[in-house]
Order: C-alpha cells, then structure tokens, then sequence
C-alpha cells in the first residue's frame, strides 16, 4: 500500500496565505466599486458586509393564499432578503437624492427591467434565473447614453433595481403559484444577479 505524504505545513500556510490575498484583492475591488458608483469611502466597507452577510437574512413582509391546488389553503410569505433586496434599495435611494437624476435613473430602470423580465426563467427549487453578464452590459450602456460621466451611479441603480423588478417583482405571481412556503425578493438565484449587476455596472460604466 501507497501512502501518500501528509501535507506539510509550510504548504497550508501557503495555501492559507493564497486565499487571504484573494479574499483581500476581492474585498479592496468590492469597495472601490461602491465608491465609483458615489457610495462615500466611509460606508463603502460596510455597505458591502452588509450585502454579502445579509443575503442570508429575510423579512417576512406579506403572506399571499397560493395557487398550487395541493397548497390551496397554505400561504405563501413573502419576504424580503436584506443583501439582495434591501440594501440596494437603500444605497439606490441615496444615489438618487445625492445625484439628483431621477429621470435618468428611472428610465435607466425601466428599460433594464424589460430586458431583464424578457429574459428571466423561473427555475423549481432554485428561484429566478438570469443571464449573469447581460443585465449589467446593458445596464452600462443606457447609463452611458443616458449620463455619459456621470454614467457609475445611474448603472448601479438601473441595474440593480432593473434586474429586482424584472426578475422578482413583475414574477412574484408566477412564484407564488409554485406553493413555495417563502418567496424572498432578492434572495436565492436573484441575490448574485441583482448584486454583481449593481457592482458590474458600475465598474464597466
């Protein structure tokens, strides 16, 4: 019998030190991409712990009676997740009063939600699923359209809020009817979509 050789030590520790300059390079990358959107450097880090950590945390807002008959008389409650929903609700709140351009932002929204709806496929035990590069492109280049220099804050919202209200809110009916126990706007298969979208945007913007 082969016995393979233990790994070493100085070996985890390579290994241990690898993935902390990864998760580092990704965290400094995650804040620089809050602060070109116009999130001020003070609250960048925060902003995204709370997106990453609260995307395991929903608020229970409503029930709805579902449409499965075998769930007929069991309700549905629908909730809202805290990293994917929530949070960019808040920072897209307060880029829209810092900036000013509600027309913008609001037409950016609009068009991102139609491509985004156009394009969402409910998926059984997983949620909705979009294709992970084609909101934040096209969120992008409406904001670059719409704002040219000040395009990063117009992409963040208008792909955020474009890739919630088209892949969860305008199928909320649709998932409702599948007799889900909780239906969570921004979580499951929505969260990496809505946040990588925001981020992604932003930077490419």
């Amino acid at each position: 019998m082969i016995h393979s050789p233990p790994i070493s030590l100085p070996l985890l520790l390579l290994l241990f030190l690898f993935a902390l300059l990864i998760l580092l390079v990704e965290v400094r990358v995650l804040t620089y991409a809050y602060r070109k959107v116009g999130v001020h450097p003070r609250y960048a880090f925060a902003v995204m712990l709370l997106s990453l950590f609260g995307s395991g945390v929903d608020i229970p807002l409503f029930a709805m009676v579902s449409g499965s008959p075998a769930r007929a008389s069991t309700p549905t409650v629908v909730a809202l997740n805290v990293g994917g929903a929530l949070i960019p609700i808040l920072v897209s709140l307060y880029l829209l009063v810092r900036t000013g351009m509600y027309g913008r932002m609001l037409i950016g929204t609009a068009i991102v939600a139609a491509v985004v709806h156009s394009l969402a496929r409910l998926v059984p035990g997983v949620g909705i699923a979009v294709p992970m590069l084609v909101p934040p492109i096209v969120a992008a280049g409406v904001a670059l359209l719409l704002a040219f220099r000040r395009a990063p804050p117009v992409a963040y919202v208008a792909g955020s809020m474009g890739t919630l209200i088209g892949a969860d809110l305008l199928n909320l009916g649709q998932i409702a009817r599948l007799g889900a126990p909780v239906v969570s706007i921004g979580g499951a298969g929505t969260f990496d979509g809505v946040f990588l979208t925001g981020i992604l945007a932003g930077l490419l913007a």
